[in-house]
């Protein structure tokens, strides 16, 4: 018996026009939160649906996503407005966005249009300020110390069941450091952290998008959300597109007081940041798989993996990571998918 599923659908069913109201699962995510959907009439208009997120006390607070959320909202950030919370329970009743996914509709007609949304989106996200009830935590070094760990602890040794040389935790120990100090060393704004095709849902008639997922936002390098949008972990573009999205989203940023990069500075920006980003992604879909049973993210391994080897490509300091990332890892991974 699911007793927070019971518990869920009894605190919906006590918020004016819900006293019918049956929750339906719409999704789980990479998190211990889940996502139900249900219908109900707060007001005097029809019935419509409403989403009701269940996030575990003790393992998925909703202060952060409340905080969030509020401040986001009120400078104009599309984000789910908040009809009803239950702190204590871990229950948010939420607008509903929909479905529709801007990983499911991006083709090469309409990319361009549907990514300048996106990029307009995040640029004024960058520029809000922080929820006076909850400061954005710092994008720090041991935050990314820990998440670059995900790549050696997971990926490696746990997936692809390497032991590695005394050389080998040498060689990651370099490139994480270099990784780290050219993150630390951007400008940094609010950072939503998950900002990709799969957070993003199509308004309309592909005229706006609404930003879900935020509530692991922090302050830091201001290429973060950039390169995990342009450099999608679920969907890859031709390198002209992603630097043609670069350098808009670099003048759309510079003019809006954010940095003072030029174009061959801010592209670097991106590619350091972007290793950093997919050493952490490929070491949570590791860790999605073997922990906890979602096996469907091991898909994703290989095109995330293939960004590290791109960048790492062009950049001569990195050399001797790209070396050994393309003969020991990638065979690896080549062999395991076939």
């Amino acid at each position: 018996m699911d007793s927070r599923l019971t518990a869920l659908t009894d605190w919906v069913r006590q918020q004016p026009g819900f006293r019918q109201a049956h929750p339906e699962t719409v999704s789980g995510d990479a998190s211990f939160r889940r996502y139900f959907r249900v219908t109900g009439q707060p007001d005097a208009d029809a019935p419509r649906p409403f989403i009701v997120m269940d996030a575990p006390p003790g393992k998925e607070g909703v202060a952060p996503f409340v905080a969030i959320a509020r401040q986001w909202h009120a400078e104009g950030i599309h984000v789910p407005a908040i009809h009803a919370e239950d702190r204590e329970q871990g229950f948010l009743l939420l607008e509903d966005f929909g479905d529709e996914l801007l990983l499911d509709h991006l083709n090469d007609d309409n990319v361009d249009h549907l990514y300048g949304l996106a990029l307009k989106a995040l640029s004024h996200i960058q520029a809000t300020a922080d929820p006076v009830d909850y400061p954005l935590p710092p994008y720090d070094a041991a935050l990314l110390d820990r998440e670059m760990a995900l790549f050696r602890d997971w990926l490696l040794v746990q997936h692809l069941g390497l032991e590695l040389t005394d050389q080998e935790h040498c060689l990651l120990e370099t490139t994480f450091a270099l990784l780290k100090e050219a993150a630390l060393a951007q400008p940094e704004v609010p950072v939503h952290r998950d900002y990709h095709s799969r957070n993003l849902l199509v308004l309309g008639d592909n005229v706006d998008l609404g930003v879900i997922d935020f509530q692991d936002a922090v302050r830091g390098p201001v290429t973060y959300d950039l390169v995990s949008l342009v450099k999608d972990c679920y969907i890859h573009w031709p390198e002209e597109n992603i630097a043609r999205w670069i350098e808009d989203f670099r003048l759309l940023t510079r003019d809006a007081g954010l940095h003072q990069a030029d174009r061959e500075t801010f592209r670097q920006w991106v590619e350091l940041m972007g290793m950093q980003r997919h050493l952490k992604a490929s070491g949570i879909f590791a860790r999605l798989a073997i922990r906890d049973g979602k096996r469907r993210y091991l898909e994703d391994i290989p095109r995330t993996v293939n960004y590290l080897l791109e960048a790492s490509d062009r950049q001569p300091a990195l050399r001797h990571f790209y070396e050994w990332l393309a003969n020991r890892v990638i065979p690896l991974l080549e062999k395991q998918a076939a």
